[in-house]
């Protein structure tokens, strides 16, 4: 089951956040993530908050329910207008995911984002994504995301070879990925995002450049890797802890690294975040880099994290809870913590760093100064940027980001 939310302080009733919170909040960009937790079968790799039918059974009743799941969701982004109150700020980037969003009607999702835009406005320009599940789609369905005002919609690919798709438990036959982005085009999508593992046990250098291949084929603009991470408590954990499949080792996960970039760079996509690669600077996620910049995002759904001002919360994770709350007038958050400046300047460093823009150097304390300068005459990061008051990884820095990181925020 999904990993437990951390600790914290309670929520008030009504959500209220300090005043400070707040504060500057116009300098800042507002984004909204709305969580779907639903999915048709679980994935051996997967720890998020998602549930599938027969999870749900006899633990929630109707309230737990998918049919009725886009009437609670909105009810939480009227939460969010009382408890921002007179916040001017129009939304910046939605993003809905899950779980597997498209499992609900499109008119749901159409109807959670007509509630951000009622209550908040939708920014010119606004960038609206949906992840979505290449079974879950058809044309007419993109048809009609695309004409209720999504803009952006992510396809999890994941591999292009079948038994490595069988090890994740994905149910997606290969080739409907790259058949889904023709589909999202003609539907009018200007951007679509392909997601990619690697590192799967049995996958193969050869995979994996397959993978890339017909990613870079589809005509997506832009493409995400993510190193397969095995979370303890998942099906895959168990089967590795078996012995029925290998665990995958940090050097082929950095040979796969190295494969991709090599890849996708000469395809004429550049990386702007360790690892995003987009074919332009309009088809960057800006959504994500409003996390990864510390702005402020609001999070609804079961287990959906927020950030606001230094002020992040939690929701309670079952969709039955969650639900009940709502239903009782109650916000359902969890828990929340009030940063204090030193850990919302870690945070800075630990996220920026991924950045192709990187992180300013005054960000740095003195110890972490030096070790900068190390990692500079190591050739972990560029020399041109740093000379400029900048710590900007290198191809090298990037396959040791983690450690890159851990050094640089003392």
């Amino acid at each position: 089951m999904p990993s437990a939310l951390p600790d914290g302080e309670p929520v008030p009733d009504d959500g209220a956040l300090p005043p400070h919170a707040l504060a500057g909040a116009g300098d800042r960009p507002l984004g909204f993530y709305l969580h779907v937790p639903y999915c048709a079968t679980r994935c051996g790799y997967c720890d998020f908050n998602t549930y599938t039918a027969s999870e749900l059974r006899g633990t929630g009743g109707v309230l737990a329910s998918r049919d009725n799941y886009a009437d609670t969701l909105v009810e939480e982004v009227r939460l969010a207008r009382k408890v921002l109150g007179d916040d001017p700020r129009q939304v910046r980037t939605v993003f809905v995911g899950g779980g597997t969003p498209t499992l609900l009607p499109a008119a749901d999702l159409v109807r959670m984002l007509g509630a951000v835009r009622d209550e908040f406005g939708l920014a010119d320009g606004a960038e609206i994504t949906t992840e979505a599940n290449p079974e879950s789609v058809d044309p007419a369905y993109l048809a009609e995301l695309r004409a209720g005002g999504f803009n952006r919609v992510s396809f999890g690919m994941q591999s292009a070879r079948q038994h490595v798709l069988r090890v994740l438990d994905r149910t997606h036959t290969p080739g409907r990925p790259e058949a889904c982005v023709a589909e999202a085009r003609d539907a009018g999508f200007e951007h679509v995002n392909l997601d990619l593992i690697y590192g799967t046990p049995g996958e193969s250098d050869d995979d994996w450049r397959a993978s890339l291949d017909a990613a870079i084929g589809a005509g997506p603009d832009h493409v995400s890797a993510y190193a397969l991470i095995v979370e303890e408590g998942t099906g895959l954990a168990r089967r590795i802890r078996r012995g029925e499949v290998p665990m995958t080792d940090d050097d082929v996960h950095a040979d796969r690294y190295l494969i991709a970039d090599e890849v996708l760079t000469a395809a004429g996509f550049d990386w702007y975040e360790v690892s995003n690669w987009a074919a332009s600077g309009g088809g960057r996620c800006l959504h994500n880099e409003l996390y990864w910049r510390g702005a402020d995002w609001w999070g609804a759904g079961p287990g959906a994290h927020s950030h606001v001002g230094g002020v992040r919360w939690w929701n309670v994770k079952h969709p039955g809870a969650y639900a009940a709350a709502l239903a009782d007038g109650r916000s359902p958050g969890a828990g929340r913590e009030v940063l204090p400046e030193e850990d919302r300047r870690v945070e800075r460093v630990l996220l920026e760093l991924r950045l192709r823009e990187g992180c300013p150097l005054d960000l740095l304390r003195p110890t972490g100064l030096a070790a900068s300068r190390r990692a500079l005459e190591d050739g972990l990061l560029e020399p041109g940027p740093y000379e400029a008051g900048r710590a900007v990884l290198t191809l090298r820095g990037r396959l040791l980001a983690d450690a890159v990181v851990r050094d640089l925020v003392d």
